[in-house]
């Protein structure tokens, strides 16, 4: 990633994994190379083992005192429980990969918590890995759409946009990138305007990009 970042330079930011005990001066680093938000992962098992809230609290101390957000992977069931601690941390929530919430679960209490979270004003959720979450499977993933219009309509200003390439949890060559880019057409079809919030503006507020300067 971070060769990626030096190639590419203020083109692109980073989002960083690292054990919660990393001091601080090593995160300050990471900033400096293009990092802007560290991943707290509690549906897969790290190098340390399972996450704990204890780490996601320490974690999110860091990334606050150098203006950095907290993208935390878990499942509905997680995301129940973690809710009250995603509450009050000190610096900007990302839901990845739509918290994971499948087809059916539009009306269950995962939802329901993730649209308090982010009516509290301090959280974001990732348009990403919809393939995760369908039943029916590529290219169109259609039984995400009322998840995906249902987040569009709620938060269009706190939503950003993944591929997740190279989308290893499916097997290889089996995703169209250009078909999930067609599937957020369909999310924001109610809404055209908000695309281009997810895909531009947003992401601009999220990671720290410089507002492109239209040209004559």
């Amino acid at each position: 990633m971070l060769d990626a970042l030096a190639t590419l330079g203020d083109n692109a930011r980073g989002v960083a994994v690292v054990d919660a005990s990393v001091p601080l001066g090593e995160l300050r680093a990471l900033a400096a190379r293009g990092v802007c938000g560290l991943r707290v992962n509690f549906v897969t098992p790290q190098s340390w083992g399972p996450t704990t809230t204890s780490m996601l609290e320490r974690l999110a101390a860091k990334a606050a005192a150098l203006g950095w957000h907290i993208q935390i992977l878990a499942s509905p069931e997680q995301l129940l429980g973690l809710h009250p601690i995603l509450n009050s941390l000190p610096a900007p929530v990302v839901i990845d990969h739509l918290g994971r919430i499948g087809p059916d679960g539009l009306r269950s209490s995962a939802f329901a918590t993730l649209g308090r979270l982010i009516e509290s004003g301090n959280t974001w959720v990732k348009l990403s890995g919809a393939y995760m979450n369908s039943l029916e499977g590529g290219p169109a993933y259609g039984d995400t759409t009322a998840i995906g219009r249902a987040l569009v309509r709620l938060a269009p200003d706190r939503l950003v946009w993944g591929s997740d390439w190279p989308h290893t949890t499916e097997p290889p060559g089996s995703v169209d990138d250009a078909a999930l880019i067609d599937l957020l057409d369909t999310w924001c079809s109610d809404d055209p305007s908000a695309r281009d919030r997810i895909l531009v503006a947003n992401p601009e507020r999220l990671y720290g990009f410089r507002a492109a300067v239209p040209t004559a």
